[in-house]
């Protein structure tokens, strides 16, 4: 071997092979090191000071040089961060009526939906589908696919892939072209895609027409866009158009939020009757409905034909739809539409382009992929059965074991039940008991823009691992009512 009388690069040697031994762990011998690297002893020793000048190795006269422990890291000086109370309260821009707009984000409802439970504890809380009826394998083998897609991490075009964008439109619009793919932008996710129509349709400060009660993210939303959500109720047909005809008069609300199919948390779905009645009303009004078809790909084996979404008879661009992949596949597929017929689309796009430039080409090819291949349809009949016979075990061991808690209504579709409990009941002592017994469910306040009715529960059938899961977590939530009342 040529000798190496290099003193940096018999230090850069040692460096690396440091890894070799464990803090405090004595390195070969000087003579060892002269004899394996044929340098000089002196060479050995200046390249052994120079590490220990780097705090990687400590010598020790007499006994030879060690690995050096780790250095423990310095404690961070503790800096003031006071400053931000008075720049985070500082005065914006003020509503019509002359008040300041809320700074704050509220963003308890959504957290507590998004809440993992710890080890052990059942979750009839979850707003996603158990990982056992995601489509794991069918979304790897998209996502590989995806991958060799040639340009598949180019730039995407800023509206969405042609493909998919005309995937979607063909989803929402339906097979006669009520709906063109130019009509369509491709969003991360439904919750996007609601950030985005908000900010486009209404400015700080204005109200907002929303369902009560409703998905809590519609609200955080809607408030941390610095809007007034505005009540308007729900029965099992839907939201009632009379008084949504009043909301629009006596706000002069220009938006009107709604999930026609499924609602979240009651499962109503919009009667036919009141269908043409809340685009009446929009267009009377001068506004929008933002449609949030949430659960088109969440019902039941039993529902039967489903209604068309409102967009797809909506020749006048009331409507503004979105509409996602997350909740029928996983909740890491963050990939959703926005559809809207007129000026309103270009300022969608504006305002989506702004924010987040677009949507990550290979999430947009692998959705391709995934919606495009032969597993899909079998993935969304699979998940239609499991999810009717899930519902069928919740609300029968509800009927036997907790006959005073029945339903408000059940749907054919969603994959939660609404539940109102008794008068007097402590709804927050309810689900802190329920966490006490060992299984996760959601509280009905944070669905309320304003002061509840009733206290409520929302159960989720959806996130349990299955039917046992189901069955204890509802013996559990028994034990819960018990303790609480």
């Amino acid at each position: 071997m040529h000798e190496r009388s290099s003193v940096a690069g018999l230090a850069g040697i040692l460096k690396k092979e440091l890894d070799r031994y464990s803090p405090g762990e004595k390195l070969p011998s000087s003579r060892a090191l002269v004899e394996r690297h044929r340098v000089s002893p002196g060479t050995v020793s200046r390249a052994l000071a120079r590490l220990a000048a780097e705090g990687l190795v400590v010598t020790r006269p007499g006994a030879g040089a060690f690995r050096a422990e780790p250095p423990r890291p310095a404690a961070p000086v503790p800096g003031d961060t006071s400053w931000q109370e008075l720049a985070l309260s500082a005065e914006s821009a003020a509503t019509a009526s002359g008040e300041p707009l809320p700074r704050t984000v509220d963003a308890s409802g959504v957290l507590a939906t998004l809440a993992v439970p710890a080890p052990g504890v059942i979750e009839l809380s979850g707003g996603y589908l158990h990982p056992a009826l995601q489509p794991e394998r069918a979304l790897a083998a998209a996502l590989a696919r995806a991958g060799r897609r040639p340009g598949a991490w180019g730039r995407p075009p800023v509206e969405g892939l042609p493909d998919l964008r005309e995937w979607f439109a063909r989803e929402i619009g339906g097979p006669g072209g009520a709906l063109g793919a130019s009509q369509v932008l491709v969003t991360a996710g439904g919750q996007s895609a609601l950030t985005t129509a908000l900010r486009a349709l209404a400015p700080p400060g204005a109200a907002v027409l929303v369902e009560s009660p409703t998905y809590p993210g519609m609200l955080a939303v809607a408030r941390a866009s610095g809007l007034r959500p505005v009540p308007v109720p729900v029965d099992t047909d839907g939201v009632r158009t009379g008084l949504l005809a009043e909301a629009f008069r006596a706000t002069g609300a220009r938006v009107f939020i709604c999930q026609p199919l499924f609602q979240n948390p009651t499962g109503a779905v919009l009667a036919r009757s009141r269908r043409g009645e809340v685009l009446r009303a929009a267009r009377d009004a001068g506004a929008f409905v933002i449609e949030d078809d949430f659960a088109r790909g969440l019902a039941h084996d039993d529902a039967g034909p489903l209604p068309a979404p409102l967009a797809a008879d909506d020749p006048d661009g009331v409507v503004v739809h979105v509409r996602s992949l997350t909740k029928v596949a996983s909740p890491s597929l963050r990939v959703g539409a926005l559809a809207a017929r007129g000026p309103v689309l270009e300022r969608l796009r504006a305002i989506q382009v702004v924010d987040s430039f677009f949507v990550p080409r290979p999430l947009q090819e692998a959705a391709l992929e995934l919606v495009g291949g032969p597993s899909w349809g079998r993935h969304l009949r699979s998940v239609a059965a499991e999810l009717r016979a899930r519902r069928r075990t919740m609300t029968g061991l509800l009927r036997e074991q907790l006959p005073g808690l029945p339903p408000v209504h059940v749907p054919a579709g969603g994959y939660h039940l609404w539940l109102r409990l008794p008068e007097g009941t402590g709804e927050a002592a309810v689900v802190a008991e329920a966490l006490r017994a060992g299984v996760a469910v959601t509280p009905g306040r944070p669905y309320f823009a304003a002061e509840p009715p009733a206290p409520h529960i929302r159960l989720s059938f959806a996130a349990a691992a299955g039917a046992a899961d189901i069955g204890a977590g509802v013996r559990m939530l028994g034990t819960a009512l018990g303790r609480a009342s």
